[in-house]
């Protein structure tokens, strides 16, 4: 493993902080003692040379941040970001890919988070050009897709604010120019950002998106083995999607440019 990527992934952050419910199959010092053996593992296999030894002692710290997290429902971006690292210097994109996309649902502001995503793409074999209309929205919008969710709500919170003092002052000592000019651009930040706010949640809140895991599978046009191939290719691991329905062991899922498919429920995870 090159100092490059251990540069850029880092070492596992040491604070868990989660709430009681956390840990309902496990004590709290258990699970303190779960988390420090991870951590263990971890940094050691940071430190070997023997690629046999580094990828057990990876899978270890896999394994024993995933029996944290499972031994009850938590909400903490650090510990799935600390799984994702394990995953992705063990070498299983896939899972790395969708326990950075659970981090990054939890804590959209860590630009660890994102840059380790953003890493653990460019790691995965399938290349899905993004739709024409999508790239130029990105490009137009750039504050909805580049701005972290808590930025763009304080910024809206904040620009609300100077709207209603400009107003005020308004009221107060009339109409000055210097006054209207902030009051226009207070309302049309907050306009822009709380908007954008607004869509992403309702956007989140009615779609589910999932990652392969498996290390290829072929999707089909239909649930069931037997239907035509959808793709020149099989989808390897790390490919994203949109889930558009779910059937008894298959999955029938949309690709970033708009293709769909269906694949085996057990070839992929939802977040």
């Amino acid at each position: 493993m090159t100092r490059t990527l251990l540069l850029i992934l880092g070492v596992t952050w040491a604070g868990l902080g989660p709430g009681p419910s956390a840990w309902a199959d496990l004590s709290r010092q258990e699970a303190l003692d779960l988390f420090r053996q991870a951590n263990q593992a971890f940094r050691t296999a940071n430190a070997q040379t023997d690629p046999a030894v580094q990828q057990q002692l990876y899978e270890q710290a896999a394994l024993t941040y995933q029996k944290i997290i499972e031994a009850g429902v938590i909400h903490n971006a650090r510990l799935y970001y600390d799984l994702g690292n394990a995953y992705l210097l063990k070498g299983d994109v896939g899972k790395a890919v969708l326990n950075y996309l659970r981090a990054e649902r939890l804590d959209n502001g860590d630009t660890n988070i994102r840059k380790n995503l953003a890493f653990a793409r460019s790691r995965r074999p399938d290349k899905i050009v993004v739709k024409t209309e999508q790239q130029v929205l990105g490009t137009l919008l750039f504050w909805h897709y580049d701005l972290a969710t808590r930025t763009r709500f304080l910024g809206a919170c904040l620009s609300f604010a100077v709207l209603c003092l400009s107003l005020t002052a308004m009221v107060w000592r009339g109409r000055h120019t210097a006054a209207v000019g902030v009051a226009v651009i207070a309302a049309v930040l907050w306009v822009l950002l709380a908007g954008s706010v607004v869509v992403e949640t309702h956007q989140q809140a009615g779609k589910v998106f999932g990652v392969i895991t498996a290390g290829q599978v072929v999707a089909r046009q239909g649930d069931g083995p037997n239907y035509p191939e959808s793709f020149k290719a099989p989808l390897h691991a790390g490919t994203e999607f949109e889930l558009i329905e779910g059937r008894p062991h298959w999955l029938h899922i949309r690709l970033s440019d708009d293709s769909e498919g269906w694949i085996p429920g057990d070839t992929a995870e939802t977040l």
